[in-house]
């Protein structure tokens, strides 16, 4: 066999690839004609379809105009912040009988609490009662709490009168026996230029002359307090109203999203929960330090809203959001991507993003120097969700909820 033969018999037997594909379509092209008229007609469906979306999305104005701030990294949830579950030991009052009992304060054994339908009730044992109505009904709704109001902070002032903080109307004197309701400062009124849009929680003197006061926005109103937050736009103020005199004043101002306050026993100051900033801050309405502010504590792991005194000299704070770590902060991501904000804003309501929101409750008393001393925690809000105040009274908390259908109670000696 010569050397051309040889070539010839090894070319016979060179290896076939195997493959699936059918002797008849080897040669044809990657896909069948009614698949490529099937994939333009799939694509041309889907442009047709998003490019109006696009083009909406593009042209809709986002109702929210955020600014970029900063947050410091959060803390890590260790030592007195280590997670536990000491929030589920708390037991459910007046379920399903009581809607969003934003803030609590006691008389002697009997509870008041204003409502999300516009009421200021109290809770004798195991009955609801209602005190007043400060608006009008309709209620029921978001869209009518400007009429009917929205009870926030309340306080027991001198001889038993209480103070009350409506989002909308105004601040109010109210009668615990009669009912009667005094408007004190209105709602909405300009002072100093801008709007009281949001008013939100109350403090008062021990003599019940001086009120002081946060009014978290002069844009947005309390419906809209998710748009609030995203904004992180610095309009939030702390004023003075003078029983005697009624001089309204305005002692700061320039404070993203003030929401809780409480006097300090030497009544010069108060304290601020800055929501947006995750930080108290210190507010000096008397004394030789007046009109200034500092620090009480930075950098909380949640986003702070009412302060409340404890039976040990500290001040208990209600956190419904934190901020994990470890974990991932939506708070912390988006504070520094505005356009992210404006999007989100475009195309989903309040309502539903709310649903996104984690549900994390978290307490904690604080002391002098915004030291930690003990927290209480219910992940994913089991028990005791969208916390917004700890009253203690009689050796137990009481939780209140801008949200929920009942009050939480925490016996602490169980804790």
């Amino acid at each position: 066999m010569n050397e051309t033969e040889g070539l010839r018999f090894r070319r016979v037997h060179r290896p076939q690839v195997i493959t699936d594909e059918l002797p008849e379509n080897r040669n044809k092209g990657t896909g069948t004609y009614s698949g490529k008229v099937f994939q333009v007609t799939l694509l041309s469906l889907g442009g047709f379809l998003l490019l109006p979306l696009l083009v909406i999305i593009l042209i809709l104005e986002s109702p929210i105009h955020p600014e970029v701030f900063s947050l410091k990294e959060p803390p890590l949830m260790k030592g007195c912040w280590e997670p536990n579950l000491k929030l589920r030991e708390a037991q459910r009052l007046f379920e399903d009988q009581i809607s969003g009992p934003e803030s609590i304060t006691n008389i002697g054994d009997v509870l008041y609490a204003g409502t999300a339908d516009g009421k200021i009730v109290k809770l004798i044992g195991r009955r609801i009662h209602t005190v007043t109505r400060l608006g009008k009904p309709p209620c029921g709704s978001v869209e009518e709490e400007s009429s009917c109001g929205r009870p926030l902070g309340i306080r027991v002032g001198p001889n038993g009168t209480l103070f009350v903080a409506d989002a909308y109307l105004g601040l109010f004197q109210v009668n615990p026996t009669t009912g009667e309701a005094t408007l004190l400062v209105a709602g909405g009124q300009l002072v100093a230029g801008r709007k009281l849009s949001f008013i939100n929680d109350v403090a008062v003197t021990r003599d019940g002359r001086k009120l002081y006061f946060t009014s978290s926005s002069s844009r947005w109103q309390r419906r809209d307090f998710l748009h609030l937050i995203m904004e992180a736009t610095a309009d939030g103020r702390v004023l003075e109203y003078d029983t005697e005199t009624r001089e309204l004043s305005v002692v700061m101002e320039n404070l993203r999203f003030p929401n809780g306050i409480q006097l300090l026993p030497d009544e010069e100051s108060v304290l601020v929960a800055e929501t947006t900033m995750a930080r108290i801050r210190r507010v000096h309405v008397a004394g030789l330090n007046k009109g200034g502010m500092d620090t009480f504590i930075d950098n909380l792991p949640g986003l702070p809203d009412n302060i409340r005194p404890s039976s040990t000299g500290g001040y208990w704070v209600a956190m419904s959001a934190v901020r994990p770590n470890p974990g991932f902060s939506m708070m912390d991501f988006l504070s520094q991507r505005p356009w992210i904000k404006k999007f989100i804003f475009k195309i989903f309501s309040q309502e539903v993003l709310m649903k996104f929101v984690p549900r994390y409750s978290l307490v904690a008393e604080l002391h002098d120097g915004g030291v930690c001393t003990r927290s209480f925690h219910d992940p994913n809000g089991l028990v005791a969700a969208y916390v917004s105040e700890v009253h203690e009274h009689d050796g137990s908390l009481y939780l209140g909820s801008f949200r929920s259908p009942y009050i939480a109670k925490l016996d602490l000696s169980k804790v």
